[in-house]
């Protein structure tokens, strides 16, 4: 179980996830877990859970891929969040495993937190 709060999982935005992640399996020897024509997990070196996911929903970019946390308590995450400034941009809401949500910090730049089911 990753630890509360910590920067747990890295989603990249792709614009073609067949040939993104065909291109991360030649170079790099990545594995995924698939689900549907809508996503790619990346799974964890030792093959246990994972670690980041390619998302065709999310534009690629430049500016970097989105970092998501876990959290114990997906709830109290948001309001966490809004306490301290942050503004909530999507969210929560469902997804196969769990809940998350999206915030801007103070800066823009834009993180996620998750929550298993």
């Amino acid at each position: 179980m990753p630890a509360h709060h910590a920067i747990s999982y890295v989603e990249l935005g792709v614009t073609d996830l067949v040939s993104t992640r065909a291109f991360y399996e030649a170079a790099f020897g990545w594995e995924f877990n698939d689900y549907g024509p809508a996503y790619s997990g990346i799974k964890a070196p030792d093959g246990e859970g994972e670690i980041g996911g390619l998302n065709p929903a999310f534009t690629s970019s430049g500016d970097g891929p989105l970092v998501l946390l876990f959290s114990e308590d997906l709830d109290a995450s948001v309001e966490a969040v809004r306490g301290a400034g942050g503004v909530i941009v999507e969210g929560p809401y469902t997804f196969p495993g769990g809940r998350r949500f999206e915030f801007t910090d103070p800066s823009g730049n834009r993180l996620g937190v998750f929550a298993a089911a």
